[in-house]
Formats: structure tokens, sequence, C-alpha cells
């Protein structure tokens, strides 16, 4: 096992990139990224770093000149011929070949695209610009840079031996929150923090914990490197980009209704089992199931990732009644700002009604909060979206109106298509 206090303290990062492969992403990435090949090649896409933690001043935190280097290394990577093996033989889901020869061989000779990169104030303003299969790909290490060079800037100001003690410290932290959930002996539990992690290592280190502690309650994680080096399985279906982007292309207010179902009609052509698991928030969950179509009810479950889990699950169980279907068959997984407690109330209340399962991500490899002075490893609320696809901007609405995106005019046009009613406003941790 890796000594990472003292990797910490000898830090020399050729040695230790941040991004290390191109398969140090999230699986659901990959799968969307096929989803999109075969699908919409052509479209243009833009992404944009958001910072929605502004108290968090990355460009006073970070050197550009070595962040620029990271994304340069990024840019420099290429599938190795073990992780072209790995992806083109492996079985994932129980399915072999999940990704198919002619994605595989784009891939194999696919080089990220070029980034902008400019300071705007105490913020870095960080986009990628073209061919949506090329320009998705680095929404996860575009995070992950920036949120391990933040910890970095907190990191070098520190002694060897206060980073033994901090490693230790956070060590303990997690174990402690293991050995809260093993108690629950029917608890399904995967990785999902890779996007804001601490650091590679250290969300490496985590994935062991969690295998040691939870045995077969760990499922896997979302990790694509991690789960070829550690012989896991790779978890991930897929996110709001793909309904985003395909509302951004609607030609109409009809149009931008189907959108969110088009998406699933595409997966639904390559996906079988729990590969189809539906994720409702994008427009507003209470919408989206209102006016499904009836062959989504037959889908595997749905993801919670935003707004009430509580009542997006009892919203979740009566339409699958509505829809004649057997709740007790249907997987529900959690993923907005999970931590242990949230997780075992979670489990507690709907464990038998439905089938339970979990998304654990930047609780899981990025808590380091009251473990240095000031917080200033606390973790924060940063991510990368599509803003826009053909030149139209994208729109996410969420059922957390603080997790809204996009012009006020396109918010309040794609509110009326999907009856978007009032919301409660949550405040977003992470």
């Amino acid at each position: 096992m890796v000594d990472i206090a003292t990797r910490v303290w000898n830090h020399k990062w050729k040695i230790d990139p941040i991004v290390r492969s191109l398969i140090d992403t999230d699986f659901y990435k990959l799968l969307m990224c096929q989803s999109v090949f075969r699908n919409r090649p052509d479209t243009h896409v833009t992404f944009s770093l958001i910072n929605r933690s502004d108290n968090v001043p990355l460009a006073r935190l970070i050197d550009e000149g070595e962040l620029r280097e990271q994304l340069d290394h990024i840019r420099s990577l290429s599938l190795t011929r073990g992780e072209s093996t790995w992806l083109r033989g492996n079985t994932f889901y129980g399915k072999r070949q999940m990704f198919r020869p002619d994605f595989m061989g784009w891939f194999e000779g696919l080089r990220l695209p070029p980034y902008h990169l400019e300071r705007v104030g105490d913020q870095y303003e960080l986009t990628f610009e073209g061919a949506w299969p090329e320009v998705m790909l680095w929404e996860i290490p575009a995070l992950a840079v920036l949120m391990e060079l933040r910890g970095r800037a907190v990191l070098n100001r520190m002694g060897r031996f206060e980073l033994q003690v901090l490693y230790a410290r956070a060590m303990t932290k997690l174990w402690e929150k293991v050995e809260r959930l093993r108690t629950e002996s029917g608890i399904r539990i995967a990785d999902f923090g890779t996007r804001r992690r601490h650091s590679f290592l250290w969300q490496d280190w985590c994935v062991q914990a969690m295998l040691e502690g939870l045995g077969s309650s760990f499922v896997g994680t979302s990790n694509c490197l991690i789960a070829k080096n550690r012989d896991l399985e790779a978890i991930g279906t897929n996110a709001h980009e793909l309904p985003m982007v395909y509302a951004a292309l609607a030609q109409d207010d009809a149009e931008l209704a189907r959108a969110p179902y088009d998406v699933l009609a595409d997966w639904q052509d390559e996906h079988s089992g729990n590969l189809r698991i539906i994720l409702p928030d994008t427009y507003g969950t209470e919408g989206f199931l209102a006016r499904a179509p009836d062959w989504l009810a037959g889908w595997t479950g749905i993801r919670i990732d935003s707004g009430d889990p509580v009542a997006g699950a009892e919203t979740a169980i009566r339409w699958w009644q509505e829809r004649g279907e057997d709740p007790k068959t249907k997987l529900v997984i959690f993923s907005d700002g999970l931590d242990e407690d949230r997780i075992l109330q979670l489990y507690r209340q709907f464990a038998g009604r439905v089938r339970v399962s979990f998304g654990w991500g930047t609780l899981l490899t990025n808590d380091f909060r009251g473990l240095v002075d000031g917080d200033r490893l606390a973790p924060f609320s940063l991510v990368c979206k599509a803003i826009a696809a053909d030149g139209r901007p994208t729109v996410k609405l969420s059922d957390n109106p603080n997790k809204a995106m996009g012009p006020v005019d396109e918010i309040a046009r794609y509110k009326q298509v999907f009856g978007v009613g009032a919301q409660t406003a949550i405040d977003i941790e992470v």
C-alpha cells in the first residue's frame, strides 16, 4: 500500500501526474461517449468549468503554469495496449464486448482536443470546444486536476510529520464511516468519487478500504483505471449531459419535450439490464415521469440525483405502482451529496420497498473537513458542464433550483415546456 503522506512530501508531479491515463475517468463517460459516437458524432459542443463555491479563489490558489502543464500532459495521453485490451475484452454488467470495434478503433487513436484557459479575477475560465465525442472526455480529468491542485496548494505548506498526522486522521475518519455502514449487511455502495477526489492515490486508498471493510456490500467503482488495476466492477450508466445536449438541438418546443425520451430510446437500443437506469431530474422528475412512455416503466431502475431524495424515491415508487410494476423489483440509486448518515437513513427507510443502492462520491474520496485549520481542505462544488451545442445554449433545471443552469430566458422556456412549478431550494455542499 502506498505511503501517501511520504509521496506527497516528496512530490514530483512528473512521477505522479494528476491524471495518468485516459481511462482515469468515470465509466459512464465511456458508455455515453460510445452512444454519442454512434448517434451524434458531428454535434459541436462547448464545455465550461463552473465553480459553484465562489468563496474558493482557484486562480489565487493554483499557479496557472502548473495548471497548464497538467492539462497539456492530459493531451499527450492515449490508450495503452493493456487498457485497450481491458475495454475490448472485459465483461461489464454481464456483457462481453461492451464497447464496439468501431468505437474502440476511434478511441485508440484519440488525443483530447485543445483547451482555452483564462484568468478572470480570482477564478479560472476553462473551456473546451469541438466534436462532442472528443470534448466530453475532458470533463472528469479537468475536474480532477483542479481539485487536486487546490489540495496541493494547501499540502505544500505542511511539514512531513504534519502530513503523516493529516492522512492518519483522514484514514481513521473514513474507516469509522465504513464501520458504521457495515452494520447493515444488505447495503450496496459504489465509489462515485472520481470527479472531486482529493487525489488519485487517495481515491485508490478509499476504494481498497471500502473493499476490505464492506466486502460484498462494496459493489465497485466508477473509476475505470482503478477498476482495471484492482479487478473490480466498473460502475456507471448515463448522466444529465445527454438530455441537455439533445434538448439544445431541438428545433421547436414539441421536439424539446421529446428530447429526454429520445435520449433513452437511443440508450435502450444499446443496453439492457442494470444499464437501463433512468435519470429523471434534468427537467424535473415529476413532469418527466408523468409524461414518460410506457416502455420506460419496464426499465431496471431510477437514479435520484437532486432535490429531496426521500421525495424522489416516493415519487418513483408511486410511478411504478401506477404503471403496474412492482417497486420491490426495481432499483433506486441514490447519488446526491451522500455521507454515511444519509446513506444509513435512506437505506433503512427504503430497504424492502425497493432494491436500494448508493453511488458515494465526494464525501467518500475527499472528506478532509475539520482536519486542517480554516477547513482549507474541505471539498467544494466544482462542475464542468456542456453549456452549448451547435451554437445553442444548454439548460438544466434539476429538482433543486440551486443546480439550475442556462440563460434566464431559456430556463423560463424550459420550465414552461416541461411543466416545472415551484421548487424547494437545497444548499449545495458538494
